[in-house]
C-alpha cells in the first residue's frame, strides 16, 4: 500500500509521559510518587535505575519541542506528574502548574496541539500511603486534581485524556505486582479496575464543570487484542472469556454504563463488588471527544483443559497471574521476529482492533494514541542510528492504520511512541523505543532512521515508497 494518502486533517503525533522523560523529581515542590518508590526497592526495576533524571524533559522541554517542530508533527501527547501539583490533599504546588504553562505555551508558539494526560500511572505516594487505588477516596482526589489542571490550563489544552491503560494500572500494579505500587492480589486488582473507572468519570465532570461541554475529553486504553489459538469452540471461549476481564472491564463501564453481568458471575470467589455503589455507572459513562487506542502487539489464547474457565491463581507475591479469574486460559508464547521487549509484530491486530471498535461504538471516533517498538539500537560510524527494524514496524502498522480506515473505521490521528528513548518502567533503561535516541550520559538527542521516515510521512500524510532511506 505504499503512496497511501491519508485524509485531510488526520494527526500525526507523538507521545512521551512525564515519569519516563521528565526527572527533576525533587524540584520545584514536586513529591514522591508510587514509581520513585517502586524503583527505591532491590530487584523492582532490571538495571536498579529511576525516572530521577531520565530524559531530563523538565529542563529540556524547548529543545525537545524543537525536534517536534522539524519531525512536522502537529500533536504532541504528554502527562502531567499529578506529584507535581498536589503535594497533599487540599493544596496545590503553584511552580507545578507554572511549569506546565510555559510547555503549553512553547507548544502552541510551535504550532504543535498538546494532548494531556492526566494520569500516566505516577501516583502520588500520599494518595498510596492511604489506599492507593483500592480506595475509593483516590477518584475524588483525581477529580480534584483533573478540576486544578482545567482551571490553571484551560484552553491552552486541545484535548484532556483522564487515564493512560488501566489494564496496567490496575493488573500489573495490583494484580501481578510487577509495577509500582507492587501489589499481588485478585481483590485489590479489582477494586482498582472500578476505582479507576470511576475516577475517569469524576475527571470528566470536574474537566466539563471548569470549560464548559465544549471541553474535548479522551481516554486511553490497551486492549490486549486475542486471538484463539485454533479454531475450536474451546479455545474461542477462552479467548471471549479473557476479553471480557482485561477489556470489557473498562469498555463496558466507561461506554456503556454497565459491567457485564458474565464479569460479575465469573468472579464471585473474588468479591461481590460491594464497591460499586448507586449511581457509580452514571457517572463512568461519559461523551467523549474520541476514545485512545495504545497497540503493539497480539495474543494468543487456549483453553486449558480440566480447569475450571474463572480458576483462580494460587500463586501469592509478585509476578502471579495479573488478571483475575483467568486461569482456565492459556496466552501462548508469541512466534516471528520478536521485538527487544520479547513482543510479536501483527499489524492486522491493529487493524482488527480499530474496526471492531469502530463497529460496536459507530459514533466514537478513535485515535491511535501509542504505537511502536523497541530494538537494541546502536549509533554508527556516521554518527546515526540506522534503525531499519524500527521503520519497518512503523510501516507496516501504519498501512495498518490505513487498512482500518479503508474498512470504515474511523480513525482520526495516530501518535508514535515514543518522541525518545526513555526509562522503560520496570526496564529501566535497558528498552528503547525512541524516533529520537537518548545519550543518558550526556542527554544529547541523536536522529534515527525512524525519525527521518515518519517525519516524511508526517509532513507528505503519504506512506514514504520503499527505499526512501537508502
Amino acid at each position: 500500500m505504499n503512496g497511501s494518502q491519508f485524509p485531510s486533517g488526520f494527526v500525526w503525533g507523538t507521545a512521551t509521559a512525564a515519569y519516563q522523560v521528565e526527572g527533576a523529581v525533587a524540584e520545584d515542590g514536586r513529591v514522591p510518587s508510587i514509581w520513585d518508590t517502586y524503583c527505591e526497592q532491590p530487584g523492582n526495576i532490571v538495571d536498579h535505575s529511576s525516572g530521577a533524571v531520565a530524559c531530563d524533559q523538565y529542563h529540556r522541554y524547548a529543545e525537545d519541542i524543537g525536534l517536534m517542530k522539524q519531525l512536522g508533527v502537529s500533536a504532541y501527547r504528554f502527562s502531567i506528574a499529578w506529584p507535581r501539583i498536589v503535594p497533599e490533599p487540599g493544596k496545590v504546588n503553584d511552580k507545578g502548574i507554572e511549569h506546565y504553562v510555559r510547555l503549553l505555551d512553547a507548544l502552541r508558539d510551535a504550532d504543535i496541539k498538546p494532548v494531556v494526560t492526566l494520569y500516566h500511572w505516577d501516583l502520588p505516594q500520599w494518595a498510596q500511603d492511604r489506599g492507593g487505588w483500592e480506595n475509593r477516596g483516590v477518584s475524588q482526589w483525581f477529580a480534584e486534581y483533573a478540576a486544578i489542571m482545567a482551571h490553571a490550563l484551560g484552553e491552552k489544552v486541545d484535548t484532556w485524556t483522564t487515564l493512560n491503560e488501566p489494564f496496567c494500572v490496575a493488573f500489573l500494579g495490583y494484580g501481578s505486582g510487577v509495577h509500582a505500587p507492587g501489589i499481588s492480589s485478585d481483590l485489590a486488582a479489582l477494586k482498582a479496575v472500578h476505582h479507576l473507572n470511576l475516577a475517569h468519570g469524576l475527571a470528566v465532570e470536574a474537566v466539563r464543570a471548569e470549560l464548559g461541554d465544549g471541553a474535548r475529553l479522551s481516554v486511553t486504553l490497551n486492549l490486549p487484542m486475542a486471538y484463539p489459538a485454533s479454531d475450536s469452540a474451546a479455545d474461542r471461549e477462552a479467548t471471549e472469556h479473557r476479553n471480557l476481564m482485561t477489556r470489557d472491564v473498562f469498555l463496558g463501564p466507561m461506554l456503556e454504563g454497565r459491567y457485564d453481568p458474565r464479569i460479575i458471575e465469573r468472579t464471585r470467589a473474588i468479591t461481590d463488588w460491594s464497591f460499586v455503589h448507586d449511581g457509580d455507572l452514571a457517572v463512568i459513562r461519559q461523551r467523549l471527544a474520541n476514545l485512545g487506542v495504545n497497540f503493539y502487539s497480539t495474543d494468543t489464547v487456549r483453553r486449558r483443559p480440566g480447569i475450571p474457565l474463572n480458576a483462580l491463581d494460587p500463586r501469592v507475591g509478585r509476578g502471579r497471574e495479573a488478571i483475575p479469574a483467568v486461569g482456565g486460559t492459556e496466552t501462548l508464547a508469541p512466534t516471528g521476529e520478536l521485538t527487544a521487549m520479547g513482543w510479536n509484530q501483527d499489524p492486522r491486530g491493529l487493524t482488527d482492533l480499530l474496526v471492531g471498535l469502530s463497529r460496536r461504538f459507530p459514533d466514537l471516533p478513535l485515535v491511535v494514541t501509542e504505537n511502536g517498538s523497541a530494538w537494541d539500537d546502536e549509533v554508527g560510524a556516521d554518527g546515526l542510528v540506522h534503525d531499519a527494524k524500527r521503520v519497518s514496524y512503523l510501516e507496516r502498522h501504519i498501512k495498518a492504520v490505513a487498512e482500518a480506515l479503508r474498512q470504515g473505521a474511523d480513525v482520526r490521528g495516530y501518535y508514535a511512541w515514543s518522541l525518545l528513548d526513555n526509562f522503560e518502567w520496570a526496564w529501566g533503561y535497558t528498552k528503547r523505543f525512541g524516533l529520537i535516541r537518548v545519550d543518558y550520559g550526556t542527554q544529547r538527542r541523536i536522529w534515527k532512521d525512524s525519525a527521518r521516515w515518519y517525519s516524511k510521512l508526517v509532513q507528505s500524510g503519504v506512506i514514504p515508497p520503499d527505499g526512501y532511506l537508502q
